[in-house]
C-alpha cells in the first residue's frame, strides 16, 4: 500500500474484510469514523451483511489494515476491538459555510490518504444524503486546506472558497438549466422561494374590524355670555345660615298607679316605711383616768399606786385513802 493512494469513503463502503492468516471473512464496512480536530479517519465500523440490521456493532483501527482493494485484507481476527466511536463523527450532512455566512452546501463524502487516514478533501451537494446518486445532484469538491474551523454539525470556509471549488458531476436540474449551486443563485430566487406553511393556531385573523367605526362628532364649546351692566341691579342677599338653639327636655312623667276598690291597704304594704328612730344613748366618759399628755414625762413625781386585786388560795380538797390497793 502506496502513501500516495488516495480513498474515497463511498469507495470502501460494503467492503468486505477478511483475515490473511485463515482467510476468514470478519464482515463489511458500514461506517467510516473521523477525528475532525486531528483532519483523520481513525477507525471503521463492521456489520455481518449487507442486509443484516440487528447485532453488535465491531470496530477495527485504520492502522490495522494491510492492504485496499476489491477487499481488505487484515493479519487476524484480532483487529477487532472496543472504539469509544462516542469522540469522532462521520461528518454526513454536515453544513458548509463561508466566514461571512454563505451557505455552500452539505457534506456527502470526503477523500483521505490510505496509510495515514489524513483527509484531503471534501465533497458537498445540495444535499447530504449519500444514497442519492451522483449523476442527480451536483457535487463538488473542496480541499481540506479551506476549513477554518468546526462547529456543532457544521464546517467553516475561507471567505471565497466558492471560487476554487472543483466540480465533480453535474446533475440533472442544471443539464436541464434549472438547478444552480447553492451559493450562485440570485437574490430573486430568494424573494420568489416559497412560503412557509403557518399553523392555523399562529394565523392571524382579517385585518376587516368586528364593529364599523363610529364617527366622531365635534361638539361645539359653549360660549361664555357676558351680562350688561344694569344700574337697577341690586344684589341678592344671600341666605343666611339658621344656628340651632338649644332645646331642653321635660322631665318624665310616669303615670300614678290607681288605687284600690278595697282601700289603701294594699298600698301601704307596699309602700317604703322608715324604720323607727332609736333614742340616743348619753355618752359615758369612761376613760377619764387618761396619762396626762400635756405634762412633762420627764418630772419626778411620786408614782400612783396601782390597785392590784389580791388572789385569794382556794382551799385544795382532800383527797381520802382509799383501802383495797
Amino acid at each position: 500500500m502506496t502513501s500516495e493512494q488516495i480513498i474515497r469513503r463511498s469507495d470502501i463502503l460494503n467492503t468486505q474484510v477478511i483475515t490473511r492468516d485463515n482467510g476468514k471473512r470478519l464482515g463489511i464496512v458500514s461506517q467510516v469514523w473521523v477525528d475532525i480536530d486531528q483532519r483523520e479517519v481513525v477507525a471503521l465500523g463492521l456489520r455481518d451483511s449487507l442486509i443484516s440490521i440487528s447485532g453488535l456493532p465491531r470496530y477495527m483501527y485504520l492502522s490495522s489494515i494491510n492492504q485496499f482493494g476489491d477487499v481488505i485484507l487484515v493479519d487476524n481476527e484480532d483487529v477487532i476491538e472496543d472504539v469509544e466511536v462516542e469522540a469522532f463523527s462521520n461528518l454526513m450532512n454536515w453544513e458548509v459555510i463561508t466566514e461571512t455566512g454563505e451557505v455552500l452546501g452539505r457534506v456527502r463524502g470526503f477523500k483521505f490518504e490510505a496509510e495515514t487516514g489524513k483527509l484531503t478533501s471534501i465533497i458537498i451537494a445540495s444535499l447530504g444524503v449519500p444514497q442519492i446518486p451522483d449523476q442527480f445532484l451536483s457535487t463538488y469538491e473542496i480541499s481540506i486546506e479551506e476549513v477554518v474551523s468546526t462547529g456543532p454539525s457544521r464546517l467553516i470556509v475561507f471567505e471565497g472558497a466558492e471560487e476554487r471549488v472543483n466540480q465533480l458531476t453535474v446533475g440533472v436540474l442544471e443539464r436541464l438549466g434549472i438547478g444552480k449551486a447553492p451559493w450562485e443563485r440570485g437574490a430573486e430566487e430568494e424573494y420568489y422561494s416559497a412560503p412557509r406553511a403557518v399553523a392555523p393556531s399562529n394565523q392571524l385573523p382579517s385585518g376587516v374590524p368586528l364593529q364599523p367605526p363610529k364617527p366622531k362628532v365635534r361638539t361645539p364649546e359653549p360660549v361664555a355670555i357676558e351680562e350688561e351692566w344694569n344700574e337697577d341691579y341690586i344684589e341678592e342677599e344671600r341666605p343666611r345660615r339658621e344656628v340651632m338653639k338649644a332645646r331642653s327636655y321635660e322631665s318624665i312623667q310616669y303615670e300614678e298607679d290607681e288605687e284600690d276598690n278595697w282601700g289603701n291597704e294594699a298600698a301601704d304594704k307596699d309602700r317604703y316605711k322608715e324604720p323607727p328612730a332609736k333614742p340616743y344613748k348619753p355618752y359615758s366618759n369612761d376613760y377619764d383616768d387618761y396619762d396626762d399628755v400635756e405634762g412633762d414625762a420627764w418630772e419626778d413625781t411620786p408614782p400612783q399606786p396601782v390597785n392590784i386585786p389580791k388572789k385569794v388560795k382556794e382551799r385544795q380538797p382532800e383527797y381520802e385513802e382509799e383501802s383495797g390497793y
